[in-house]
């Protein structure tokens, strides 16, 4: 049985293309039991989140499989092939389970190191087991994917640091300031991305939140969303004092906060140290800012800088995280084949006991007078030529059961001894090494 992938991402279809595949959570269980209802599927799973949109699933038809996956995709969604096929991809073997681990990694996301994926997919997974599209190798399979995630949080820094201009400015406060829980933020304006960045201030456990806007209404309205307190904008100065941080994205075409005005606001707080953020192009706040004593001014590009920084310090944490995936494939490679290699064995053992008693006993039905005691050696001896004639092929599958030419061997030993071993011939499970 083999691992394949089908699917797309934002590394091959814009947005207009995956939000028309895209599979609604709550009505997720009807594609499920139509692709296991697919000629040699047996197991699936449906993984569609913002990004992407994929398929696992279990086959003994590799190329068919994959082939039948990319037409389901396009007929379930009334879209045609020849439009939909050119951003698909299809990996099987070896390249399917390095495809899983690294999306279960974060290391195939439009941000790396982003914690989101790992929970998508799990979620995924859960709908497969609910409605039992998932099996023995699927059920592996993540569970592995899941574990392999662990381990590159665990032992790399991919996700320790902020990749985001909103989450950069959080990380900075901290670097600053340490402990954030005491201290007081000031949004200036409510844009998307001032908001954002109020989000994360939020979640790190500030104390509270004060929101100023031109347009009062809209002020209270975020304040209410962001359990805050909005204030006049007219008294901005009055206000400003009270914050430890201050996060300005306003669309002013001027500057709303001088360096005098600062100054002054300084002062009456007896120095204690001020953060400002101004993230507004063009700028909210006056580059002057940054002169004075105890006074912390970042603009946009400056949290760009930390954000690229970031983004080189991940990529080489990759690097670390991709020796990671590499090194589970080999076991969980092993375990899959061994799940064709074991009934195989069994089957192919089988076959040639069945030929050895039914020509022994043609044998001892000529030989009528033969003595109980031949008869035995006879056994012995014809058990032992099949068992030497074994030895070579068992003892080669078992060798090979990680290695690329595995399969061709198991092929090999069904078609010249007919041997077509379904793939739970054995009672006991194939042991995977964790």
């Amino acid at each position: 049985m083999n691992i394949i992938v089908v699917g797309l991402s934002h590394k091959s279809a814009p947005l207009e293309i995956r939000e028309k595949i895209a599979f609604a959570p709550h009505l997720i269980e009807q594609p499920l039991r139509e692709i296991v209802a697919l000629q040699d599927i047996a197991e699936a799973i449906i993984l569609s989140t913002c990004n992407r949109v994929e398929v696992y699933a279990i086959t003994r038809d590799i190329a068919g499989g994959i082939a039948r996956i990319k037409r389901f995709l396009a007929d379930y969604h009334h879209l045609p092939f020849e439009r939909l096929e050119p951003h698909l991809y299809g990996y099987h073997g070896e390249a399917a389970i390095r495809h899983v681990f690294r999306v279960a990694a974060s290391l195939d996301s439009l941000v790396m190191g982003e914690p989101q994926i790992l929970g998508q997919i799990k979620s995924a997974y859960g709908y497969a087991a609910e409605y039992k599209t998932s099996g023995i190798i699927l059920n592996r399979f993540l569970h592995k994917a899941f574990s392999v995630a662990k381990r590159v949080r665990t032992e790399t820094r991919i996700a320790s640091s902020a990749v985001s201009v909103a989450f950069a400015a959080v990380e900075l406060a901290k670097k600053i300031f340490g402990e954030l829980s005491d201290k007081t933020v000031m949004l200036i304006g409510a844009g998307e991305m001032g908001e954002l960045a109020a989000r994360h201030f939020i979640s790190s456990g500030i104390r509270s939140m004060m929101i100023a806007n031109r347009t009062f209404e809209r002020a209270e309205k975020l304040a209410e969303e962001l359990d805050g307190r909005a204030v006049d904008f007219n008294d901005l100065l009055e206000h400003l004092q009270k914050a430890d941080i201050v996060l300005s994205s306003t669309g002013a075409p001027q500057q709303i906060i001088k360096s005098a005005d600062v100054a002054g606001v300084i002062r009456r707080r007896k120095m204690k140290p001020m953060f400002f953020i101004d993230i507004a192009v063009p700028r909210d706040i006056d580059p002057k800012v940054n002169d004075l004593e105890n006074i912390y001014l970042y603009n946009t590009d400056d949290l760009q800088g930390v954000v690229a920084s970031n983004l080189r310090q991940r990529a080489t944490e990759a690097e670390k995280a991709e020796e990671i995936v590499n090194q589970e494939i080999i076991p969980f490679s092993a375990w899959l084949s061994s799940l064709t290699v074991t009934p195989t064995i069994v089957a192919l053992r089988s076959r040639f006991e069945e030929i050895r008693r039914a020509e022994l006993a043609k044998t001892l039905a000529v030989w009528k007078d033969l003595p109980k005691e031949d008869e035995k050696r006879l056994e012995a001896l014809t058990a032992a030529i099949i068992g030497k004639l074994l030895h070579p092929p068992v003892s080669l599958l078992k060798q090979n059961q990680q290695g690329n030419r595995n399969d061709l061997y198991v092929d090999a030993l069904r078609l010249l001894f007919d041997l077509n071993p379904a793939l739970h011939d054995t009672d006991e499970e194939p042991e995977l090494d964790e």
